[in-house]
Formats: structure tokens, sequence, C-alpha cells
């Protein structure tokens, strides 16, 4: 037989074998270094799926930037959530539909918890869970009522799901004996009233909680006296349920963003459509005819860090100035009226001279782009002040200034050392607002007759103590009126409105630096022309309930908007007012009222939220608000501070034995915000973030959501969460291939001196 050796002799010189065994350590050598740059370049991210099986990891397992939550038996995925928001616009209501996926990748029974905020004026009714193939649906109970049910069937071992209201906008979702490997899903529905301004309608779909600033407890002690009837110490919180609305935050420069959201409007404006616009995602339009779209994002799904805005505007030039919708619900009407005041003439306004005190949130919570957009409007503020304006200006974090000792002439001196003092703001620090506020409402004019005292707050509003501030407002207000200006990705949009409205002013909001300019002149619209004041409105026929029950001041073109109880449908009803000192009145025949959906779930929230609002005013006492509201929210099912939803699932699905372990699901931080000007400084240098995908839904739940008449739930890769005391998960992984890439080289140069020694003996 000839060998390769024999053809390799014969037919060519042969070469030595020292030259050999050079030639092969120099090709094995090249070999192993072009693996490892490979690897060094090329990554392969694993995924998983519902059905995938489960492993559980070391830390030193993870890629690179992998969230993982500890357990007894080393560390497994965190629970991932997934949101689905389904939004359908009919006219002048939303009905918006919230599912959130949970998926349990551990070897653990988990209960989860999610914080999240919804819009302060939606009116939550219905909760829905699937587990498996079971669609089970939620029931209205008494707070306390709600969460002992939720208790036991955790101990049970039965999967439940519970929603509680720890603001008007902030809820909280927790779920029960999620088993290893299970996907659950929570589904909440809640009705709203779509938003006017002028020509333009809108919502606003807030996604994050932003962290909020609570003020430390206060302890109030007195020395004991001599003769041995002492006084004890008290103790008083302001934020007594901080613990509910601080979620843990992930660090973005350690983490990947997590939580990721679908979000589909169908929108039907009742009215030819002109320009539909999303101010803060990239969308895709498809127009299904003159007066329907529908709307998604362009990117599939997106990180829950920023409030999502959508607004539209008709065809016409000219908007829809009046609306009137009704709907028929037991054995009552409701109704829900828009009327939007005329402009007064330009030359027939007489121009008052103002006296506005400028107040200016540079905490924090305001870090990154907030400060820019809060200082960049502030400045344009300035600029559009007339001569015969005074002004003032104060500045807080957990400290406060005040520019000048009293308000000063609105002249170039004045203006120009303000606009110094505003530019060479930073943010930092915690965010007291209350004694801004108490600053901003001290009238050092002794109501001076001659000028309309004016308050522009600019905040992002991120603190838990809001009662503080609105109790201030109601004792303190006196001529002021508050206009509130929103600033930043996730405001809180609950502070910003109820504020507005206890002060008798106006909210804005500006999400970015290029809506500074359009937004801040929309403002001195309200600022600089007559508000319609001395409102009432009146019903020729009908016995109504009407809300709210002490019309506000509106504003040029603001919306005079009515939610009404009927006892019939007849007659018509009479709004009048004032326009500066001219006289204003429009009537409204009812029978002319187009259909609506969810009206009476729109004027029950909003009796609601007038209970509380005399709660605050001492015009109900706690007691008598109280009453009001849990009547109210039992007989429309409605969630409340004092009502929430509960869904158990009759079937235990747990074993006896198996330990239950909570988790607090994190939340991204929203975007603009500064990391360490909230939490401090890192104590370590940042990893570079990566994501783990996986895919987000389950067969046998998709087919549950369809057999229910639930939309399909968010079925894009979810990220893995973790919150901010887990273990750093970096590994030199890439060294550790090239390593090993050598040493196989070397064990295969080896291996062939090995044999041609055997072959040469």
């Amino acid at each position: 037989m000839t060998t390769c050796d024999d053809f390799m002799t014969t037919r060519r010189p042969r070469m030595s074998r020292k030259m050999r065994i050079a030639l092969f350590f120099l090709v094995e050598t090249v070999a192993a270094l072009l693996i490892g740059f490979a690897a060094l370049f090329i990554s392969f991210d694993p995924g998983w799926s519902a059905e995938a099986p489960l492993t559980m990891l070391k830390p030193n397992d993870a890629r690179t930037g992998s969230l993982l939550f500890k357990t007894d038996d080393g560390y497994a995925d965190a629970v991932r959530l997934g949101i689905d928001v389904d939004l359908t616009v009919s006219g002048p209501t939303i009905r918006a539909r919230i599912t959130q996926l949970f998926r349990n990748p551990t070897q653990n029974w988990m209960e989860a918890t999610y914080v999240y905020p919804l819009p302060p004026g939606g009116a939550v009714d219905t909760l829905k869970m699937v587990a498996g193939d079971r669609v089970i649906v939620g029931d209205i109970k008494e707070r306390q009522r709600a969460r002992v049910i939720y208790e036991e069937a955790k101990r049970s071992g039965q999967k439940a799901a519970l929603t509680e209201q720890e603001r008007p906008n902030i809820f909280t979702n927790s779920v029960a004996n999620i088993g290893p490997g299970e996907t659950v899903l929570v589904q909440i529905e809640y009705q709203e009233q779509v938003a006017q301004n002028g020509s333009e309608f809108s919502l606003r779909v807030p996604m994050v909680v932003g962290p909020r600033y609570n003020p430390a407890p206060v302890v109030q002690s007195v020395d004991f006296r001599p003769d041995g009837q002492g006084w004890g110490a008290s103790h008083v919180d302001p934020v007594p349920d901080r613990n509910r609305i601080s979620p843990p935050v992930l660090d973005p420069a350690e983490n990947a963003p997590i939580n990721p959201t679908k979000i589909t409007v169908h929108l039907d404006a009742g009215f030819p459509l002109g320009d539909v616009k999303s101010h803060h995602h990239a969308v895709q339009i498809e127009s299904t005819d003159a007066t329907s779209r529908v709307i998604k994002l362009a990117d599939g799904v997106v990180p829950a860090d920023r409030d999502f805005e959508l607004s539209w505007k008709p065809a016409a030039e000219t908007a829809p100035s009046v609306g009137l919708f009704r709907e028929h619900v037991g054995n009552a009407d409701y109704l829900l009226a828009f009327v939007t005041p005329p402009t007064v003439a330009e030359a027939q306004q007489k121009p008052l001279p103002r006296d506005v005190i400028f107040v200016i949130d540079n905490s924090g919570s305001m870090g990154g782009t907030s400060i820019v957009q809060a200082k960049a409007s502030l400045i344009y503020a300035l600029g559009r002040l007339q001569p015969n304006d005074r002004f003032n200006v104060i500045r807080f974090d957990h400290t406060m200034d005040v520019l000048f000792p009293a308000s000063v002439p609105a002249d170039a001196e004045h203006l120009g050392r303000a606009t110094s003092f505003v530019s060479a703001l930073q943010a930092a620090g915690g965010t007291e607002m209350v004694p801004a506020m108490r600053a901003a409402l001290t009238d050092d004019t002794n109501g001076d007759g001659d000028h309309v005292r004016q308050v522009v707050f600019l905040t992002d509003g991120a603190i838990g103590n809001e009662q503080q501030l609105f109790e201030t407002i109601t004792a303190m207000r006196g001529r002021s009126r508050i206009f509130m200006v929103g600033i930043g990705s996730a405001p809180n949009t609950f502070l910003m409105t109820r504020a507005a409205e206890l002060g008798r002013g106006a909210f804005t909001h500006i999400g970015a630096v290029d809506q500074v300019e359009e937004r801040m002149r929309g403002l001195f619209a309200k600022l600089e022309n007559p508000a319609v004041t001395g409102l009432s409105a009146t019903f020729s026929e009908a016995k109504a309930d009407l809300t709210p029950a002490t019309l506000p001041d509106v504003y040029r073109d603001e919306p005079l908007v009515l939610a009404a109880k009927l006892d019939k449908l007849a007659g018509s009803v009479a709004i009048k007012g004032k326009i500066g000192d001219r006289p204003w009145s429009v009537t409204l025949p009812l029978a002319n009222a187009a259909e609506g959906k969810g009206l009476s779930k729109l004027w029950a929230r909003r009796k609601i939220d007038d209970a509380e609002v005399a709660r605050t005013t001492r015009q109900l006492s706690p007691e008598d608000a109280d009453k009001s509201v849990l009547s109210l929210a039992l007989e429309h099912q409605l969630v409340t501070r004092l009502t929430s939803l509960i869904a158990v699932d009759q079937t235990p699905s747990r074993p006896d034995g198996q330990p239950l372990k909570l988790v607090n699901l994190p939340i991204n931080l929203p975007a603009g915000w500064d990391f360490e000007k909230v939490f401090g400084e890192r104590a370590r240098p940042p990893a570079p973030p990566a994501e783990l995908r996986a895919e987000a839904d389950g067969h046998a739940q998709v087919t549950a959501l369809k057999s229910a008449g639930l939309r399909q739930p968010v079925a894009a890769p979810v990220p893995a969460p973790a919150t901010l005391t887990l273990a750093k998960t970096a590994t030199d992984a890439e060294l550790s291939m090239i390593l090993g890439a050598m040493l196989m080289a070397l064990g295969l140069m080896l291996l062939a001196l090995n044999r041609r020694r055997a072959l040469a003996r």
C-alpha cells in the first residue's frame, strides 16, 4: 500500500523534520488567533420561549449585562413583563385595554408586583386574568376586603390578581402563584375623555412612574414636665405609603431598557381628519376612511420609559366648538357636553397688567434633558413679559432661593438679571415643593387690584406628598391663579391637573425641547387673555346631577366640559358666563345629542374627583367624602383609593409545601433623566448594557384571549428585568475562548509530534 508519506517522498524533495514542526506550529497559532478574534466580534444570543425548559445559572454563566434573580438553588432569569396597550377613540371618549404579561422563567413559584401609571382621569372598571386556557373576570370589592381575598388565595396556592390604586395616576398589579415556566396575563380596562385645546384633540398614555421624592417623616417631641405628666413623641409621615409608590429603578448605564410595550390606537374622531401626530414615538398611520385612522408604533415595541402622546386636528380650518353626547344606562341618561367659548377679538381686549411669579424646579429629578426644557421655557416666558408687568423668580430643590425681595418691574435690567440667574441653574438635590409653593402664593403686594396675580410653576411633579401641596394651595391661593407646566418625559399629571384646578388656572405639558415655543406660546395666550368666569349651567326640563358641581373658569382655546346624570333627556341646557367684562351664553338642545360610549363611567369618575376635592378644601368631612367615593365606586364598579379589583382562580395550582417568593418588578428610569442626579453617584464603573430577549407569549394564553374576546398581548421579545441589588453578571467569556483555542492548538501540535515520533520508529 502506498502511504501519503511514500507519495510525498517519491514526488517531492523531503522537508526536514524541524521545518515541518515549525510550519505546523505556525499554522496552528494563526488558526487559534483567528478563532479568538472572531469570538470578540461574533455573539450568539440565546433565546427562550414559553415552552423552553428551565436551567439554573450561576452569576458567571450569564452573558454580559444579563439580569438574574437570586434563588435558593442559584440564579435564574427574573420574572419578565411585556405590555400591550390598545386604545379605541370613539368621538369624545377613549376605551383603553392594557394587557400585562408576566413570565416566570425560574424554578420557583413567584408572586410578582408591578407599579405602573395610568391617566389621572381614567375610570378603571375591568380586570381579567388568563392562566393557561382559563379566563377569570375580576370583581370590585372594598379595598381591605379585596386584599384579604387576595392573601387567602395566595396562601391556598390559587392564582390571583389584584389591582389597587395608590394615586389616581399610580396603580399596582399583584399576581400570586405564577408557577415555574408559566405565563400569566392580567388585563385591565379604563374609560377616559379625549382632551381638547383649540383645534387640537389629544390623548396621553403615561408609561412609567417617575421616581418620587418623599420628604422624611417628621418626628415631633417635647421635654417631659417636672410634675411627671409628660408628653410622648408623635410621628408625622407626609407620605405614609412611600413603599407602595417607589418601585425599584434600573440604572440605564448597567441595564438595557425593559418592559417592552406595544401600542395600537383605533381612532374614530367623528369628523374628517387632518393632521395626526405622535409627539414622542415614531408611528405608522393607516388611513381607513376620512374620519378614522389606525396608529401603531413604527418599531413594533418600545421600552416603557416615556409617555405616549397622540394629537389630531380636523381637516377643516375651524374645529368643532360644541359637542353633545348621551348614553342611557339603567334608569338614567348620562350627558357629556363640550363647549368652547369664542375668542374675543384683539381690538376688543383690554390688556391687564400682571404680577407673574415664576417657580422653577431644579431638583435632581430634573437632571438631563428636563432642566434644559425648563430653563428654555422660563427664559421664553421672561421674554413675553410686557413693560407694565411685574415679576419674580423662585428656584427650589431641597433648598430655595427667591431672586428679588419683592416683585420687580419687567424692565431690561431686571429681566437680564433673571435670565442670567435661570441660565446658571443646575439640577441637584431633593424636591421640597411645598415651601416653594408657599413662597409663590405669599402676596407681597397687599392685594394690588391693578395687577392680575399669576403663578407659573415649572416642574416634573416628582413628589409623593401631593396632598400637602394641595392643602397649601387651598389655604393660601388668595387672588393668585396657578398655571402648572409639566416638564419631561413622564410628569406627574395628577399633581399638575389637580394643582391647576385648585389654583383656578391651567396645565400645560412640555415633553421635548422642540415643544417649548409652541406650548409656552399657548400658555401665554391663556395668561394674556381674559378667562371665561362666572360660569353656570341650567337645565330647562331635566333634573340634573352635574359635575363639576362648581364650574371652573376656562381660558382661551379651552372647552368647558360638563358631565351630568339626568332623569330624562328633554329640554335644553343653557350655559352662561362672562368673557372679561362681556356676557356670554349658549343654549344646547338635548334632543340633538349623539350616542356616546362609557359616559356613565366618566360621570362617576368625575363625581369621585369632586368628592376628593371637597375633602381637600374641607367642604366635606373625611367621613362624608369617603362615603360618597365608596358609594359611587361600588355602584359603577370603579377602582378608587377605597376599592380594588380582585380575580381568583378557584383551582389551586401551587402544591403544598412549595414556597412562594415575592419579586417587585423594576421599572425604567424615565427617558432623559440623569440616574446619578436622582440616586447619587455610582459605586462602580458601569457595565455595557446588553439585552436578553424572550418570546413574550404562549400559545395557550393567546388562544384563551381570543376565545374570551380579548385582544392579543405583546408577542415581541421581552428583555429580562432585575432590581438594583442584583449581582454583577459581566464575565470574561471572550478571553476564555481565546485561551481555550490556543490550548486546543497546543494539544494538536503535541499530538502531531507524538505521531511523527511513532512513525520514525
